[in-house]
């Protein structure tokens, strides 16, 4: 009788094992090549299964610095998945924010939303700490005269990291000048710049003003 009775116990266990690896294709399936997420400091269009935004859209306007970031990370999303720390260990991408740290140092929950992974990409460290970083500093100085609606648009390439988040090819960044009512577009390839920012200025061929 014990001897049937751990017969069964094993098969149940084995079946509940064996059900568990059935279920694992199902949730990869089950991420989404887009989902939008409105914040309260920016609006994104996400893919999971890239891992990566696919276009961010933020307000800078003129806000006044009251904290510093500290020692405050990237942390994720338990609604969503993203990109983590792995992508990111003993490589040459940044974590890159889309929506600036610095625009939102206005107050701590603003700040702190800028570290959500949800505004993070896979950024060329020259770059994000270059010619994307200036252009950055250049919008802090025209968003002392007026609002600017600010779209990040990021095009991939092939390539796909072991941790498994895909790696931008470019990043295109479209501001809008509310006052002027006109746009400007700079489109930077995901590598070592090799210009100043000024330089990467494109014709804004799919201007469309957004509003968060």
């Amino acid at each position: 009788m014990v001897r049937i009775f751990l017969s069964w116990l094993l098969v149940l266990i084995t079946s509940c094992i064996y059900a568990q690896d059935l279920r694992k294709p199902t949730a990869q399936v089950q991420l989404r090549e887009e989902v939008i997420i409105k914040t309260d400091i920016f609006t994104v269009t996400y893919s999971e299964t890239k891992e990566q935004p696919i276009s961010l859209t933020y307000r800078s306007s003129n806000r006044v610095k009251n904290v510093d970031r500290g020692s405050m990370d990237f942390y994720t999303e338990d609604e969503y998945h993203t990109s983590d720390k792995h992508d990111y260990y003993a490589n040459v991408w940044d974590k890159g924010h889309l929506a600036p740290a610095a625009t939102f140092s206005d107050s701590k929950a603003n700040l702190k939303q800028t570290f959500s992974y949800l505004n993070c990409a896979l950024q060329n460290q020259y770059l994000n700490r270059g010619a994307w970083r200036f252009l950055e500093e250049q919008e802090r100085k025209w968003d002392d005269t007026q609002e600017l609606i600010v779209t990040v648009y990021i095009q991939f390439s092939d390539s796909i990291l072991p941790t498994g988040a895909k790696i931008p090819s470019n990043f295109t960044k479209q501001i809008f000048f509310t006052n002027d009512n006109k746009y400007r577009c700079y489109s930077f390839p995901n590598q070592r710049p090799d210009k100043n920012w000024e330089e990467y200025l494109i014709n804004c061929k799919f201007a469309n003003k957004k509003a968060l």
